[in-house]
């Protein structure tokens, strides 16, 4: 009698977490361009004679094109697809970063950082977008918090990294290294990057993985037009719930990127050095907490069996309420007790960041992720032009930073409450008709 052979089940191979890596490598690189202008902050302030308020506006330039731009990027993506957008803006966002080396005046130096909030505009777009596409919806959590809590850590890094070089090498080196390694992210994008369609590293197994597993299908909306497909989101209870609230953890997370370092120089006469150091202990534990807690245990507890979006929720809100601890510094004149509230606050923040970055994925209609995800981060970015002009105006006029602190738990309040009565069940939209 014949035996039958039975061919072993192809292995599930890990190319999905390489895309993940990439994406993250990303946005760490994304913001090293961001925080050198706050690391660089007093030598451009003597440099240029920039006061208070000055320095306020030219922190929100970059808001300004990065935010304005959002909604147009989030329809062009959905448009032409993650790679051509990515390579596209990945090329554009080093070369604003070089230039930024060589301005010579106030002027200048706020141009070149509207031009690289305009590049930079499809960063987070594209990551949402990607994920959606390469991840099953049990390993969203942690996919998305790949690359959100690489914002975290660049900062952490990024901070005492690009102050070391300040100090050694003056302010226009931090522009010049940072636009460097920019540029190399573009070509590590253009060479490694592909939809899961077109990837040929991709094997089978774990393309039906992936997509048994609820990817979103790649493709444009599938039916209506682009623009009748934003109005038709413009009118979801469930995109305002999650814009608001998005909206609210912003202005929180804005602030303290841009005015942390000041506002530890200012309050406690610390060194550059010192606040350094000091800034980036909160971002270290919250690109931590954004991993484990908003990656790792929202995927673990929806592994388990509970209800994904009772756990999402409950995480999110969760840690938007510890973002009020941001209050606790007004309370201390002691900084190292200042910088364990921020901590905390920062790490609630951190918390709930990614799962408002993977809800565009898990609600949106076919092809509209980028449409969604640009609507909710054009509002969240909105806050990055208002959060550090408005502590500059407060700043100026106060000489401190209470009112600062307590203007931004007033807006996580008001986030808070978006999420718990406006965004609902975390399940797909309706398809437009």
């Amino acid at each position: 009698m014949q035996r039958s052979i039975i061919a072993p089940a192809e292995r599930v191979t890990n190319l999905r977490w390489g895309i993940a890596l990439l994406l993250g490598i990303g946005i760490l690189v994304n913001y090293f361009d961001r925080v050198n202008l706050t690391v660089a902050g007093p030598s451009l302030r003597t440099e240029f004679g920039i006061n208070d308020i000055g320095f306020g506006y030219l922190l929100s330039a970059f808001g300004w094109t990065y935010a304005i731009a959002q909604i147009p990027v989030g329809i062009v993506l959905d448009r032409y697809g993650v790679k051509i957008v990515g390579r596209v803006s990945t090329f554009f966002w080093s070369i604003f970063s070089l230039l930024t080396a060589a301005i010579g005046s106030f002027g200048m130096l706020f141009g070149a950082r509207l031009g690289l909030g305009l590049a930079e505009t499809p960063a987070f777009p594209i990551n949402s977008k990607a994920t959606g596409y390469w991840f099953p919806t049990n390993e969203r959590g942690v996919a998305t918090a790949i690359f959100d809590s690489a914002a975290k850590l660049s900062t952490a890094i990024g901070v005492p990294f690009v102050t070391v070089i300040m100090v050694n090498y003056g302010w226009r080196a931090t522009f010049l290294v940072t636009g460097v390694v920019s540029f190399l992210f573009f070509v590590a994008f253009y060479v490694f990057y592909r939809n899961p369609s077109e990837d040929k590293r991709l094997t089978h197994a774990e393309r039906e993985y992936i997509k048994n597993g609820g990817a979103q299908p790649e493709g444009v909306p599938t039916t209506g037009s682009v623009g009748g497909t934003f109005v038709y989101l413009l009118k979801q209870t469930k995109v305002w719930g999650l814009t608001i609230g998005f909206a609210a953890y912003g202005y929180s997370f804005y602030l303290l990127l841009t005015w942390l370092p000041g506002y530890l120089v200012k309050t406690f006469h610390m060194s550059l050095l010192s606040s350094g150091e000091y800034t980036a202990i909160p971002w270290l534990v919250a690109a931590v907490a954004d991993l484990a807690v908003g990656g790792f245990l929202v995927d673990a507890l929806i592994k388990r069996g509970y209800n994904p979006t009772h756990v999402r929720k409950t995480i999110l809100v969760c840690g938007m309420l510890l973002g009020l601890s941001i209050f606790g510094a007004t309370t201390t004149r002691d900084p190292n007790v200042a910088i364990i509230y921020i901590t905390i606050a920062l790490a609630g923040l951190a918390v709930s960041a990614p799962i408002g970055w993977s809800i565009p994925a898990l609600i949106a209609p076919q092809g509209a992720v980028g449409t969604v995800g640009s609507i909710m981060n054009f509002a969240n970015n909105i806050m990055s032009i208002i959060a550090p002009i408005v502590a500059g105006y407060v700043v100026a006029s106060t000489g401190s930073f209470t009112n600062v602190f307590i203007i931004a738990a007033a807006v996580l309040v008001v986030g808070i409450l978006s999420y718990v009565f406006l965004l609902g069940n975390i399940e797909p939209i309706p398809e437009p008709t």
